[in-house]
């Protein structure tokens, strides 16, 4: 494979669009899959620093390269945080690569995902245009909310340049139960329960080799305890000590749990779906499922050699979609023709096709 392509400014960024006539941007490659393609490879990771931040105005903007480690550092200095908990964070995931593939982690339950928070974006274009979409301040409402349909594009519509997010005040404290469910329909009926319960949790998962439910509360401190009793209360299980809880969400979120050889795979669902999910892969040989969201996205690991044929056939029984973040297999599973919309989008901004299509 050659060489990437290495901007190290924004000027430096149009030209190489213009110059190239087929390319994909990268970050720093945690999510393998989404760039497999046949394309020049445009690394953003010398397109790096938070440019402004006002903690005040609850906003900061940063280069699209920018170490999404590097943002929570700065973020928790100020007491502040990004509540949909980018995903491997520990990893190097870059701000630009998160946005272009969509996923959020545990805290999206909450507060909602990644495109809840952006505000705007200044990214290159197929035709080598240096766009700006959004603005820098929470409440802008001229014209569309068009720098959304960048979040999940996978860089398929351009190449981010500079991204501007607004953020929230970091959790006062913490609370991490783990309830016990000896099956699969009595965690679905603690997920169901729990999320339209009065506790307003921060989080709310099933991890893998588990049925267990793990509830995580946040606010004040004086309010966890009784919040947390009152859920034992309700449903057997336990408090976790501060180590055990924050080793279980960053497990989590850094993906620790899964085949590293293997593939993995984003599910969007709902609960209803997650049983015969979970049915429809009994029989594979150590598959490992994380709920995520309440029970609104599945993280599926396969081991290599897992029958991909037989796999996708199940999934377009259950009629669910998929995205392969790593790993062998098609980039969509069970898509369907692509809507009128995304069509025109990519019409727009891609004209010259120099990026490659949304399902490819």
């Amino acid at each position: 494979m050659n060489a990437p392509l290495e901007p190290a400014s924004i000027a430096d960024l149009g030209d190489a669009v213009r110059s190239t006539p087929r390319l994909i941007p990268v970050g720093a490659g945690t999510k393998p899959r989404l760039s497999s393609v046949e394309a020049v490879r445009l690394s953003t990771t010398k397109l790096s620093g938070i440019i402004e931040y006002e903690p005040d105005e609850f906003t900061f903007t940063a280069l699209a390269g920018t170490r999404i480690r590097e943002i929570d550092a700065a973020l928790a200095e100020c007491g502040q945080y990004l509540p949909f908990d980018p995903m491997l964070a520990a990893a190097g995931a870059t701000l630009g690569g998160t946005v272009a593939s969509g996923v959020s982690g545990p805290g999206r339950f909450r507060f909602g995902g990644l495109r809840d928070f952006i505000l705007g974006v200044r990214f290159v274009d197929g035709a080598g245009r240096l766009l700006r979409l959004g603005g820098k301040v929470v409440k802008n409402a001229a014209g569309f909310d068009l720098p959304k349909f960048l979040v999940g594009s996978l860089g398929r519509l351009g190449v981010l340049a500079e991204i501007t997010f607004k953020v929230f005040p970091r959790r006062a404290t913490q609370l991490t139960l783990r309830l016990e469910a000896q099956s699969l329909a009595t965690a679905m009926a603690i997920l169901r329960e729990a999320s339209r319960g009065r506790w307003e949790v921060d989080a709310l998962d099933c991890p893998p080799h588990s049925r267990g439910v793990c509830v995580r509360l946040a606010g004040p401190e004086v309010a966890l305890e009784p919040l947390a009793h009152e859920i034992l209360g309700r449903w057997p299980g336990e408090i976790l000590g501060t180590a055990a809880a924050e080793a279980l969400w960053h497990d989590l979120e850094e993906f620790r749990w899964t085949h590293a050889e293997g593939t993995l795979l984003k599910i969007p669902l709902s609960l209803d779906s997650v049983a015969p999910l979970e049915q429809s892969l009994a029989g594979g040989n150590d598959v490992r499922i994380h709920i995520s969201a309440g029970g609104n996205v599945a993280y599926v690991s396969l081991p290599p050699g897992t029958p991909i044929a037989a796999l996708a056939d199940q999934l377009q029984v259950l009629g669910l979609r998929a995205l392969t973040l790593r790993g062998n297999g098609p980039l969509w599973w069970n898509a369907g023709p692509q809507t009128t919309i995304a069509a025109t989008v990519k019409s727009v901004l891609d004209p010259e096709l120099r990026f490659p299509p949304l399902q490819d």
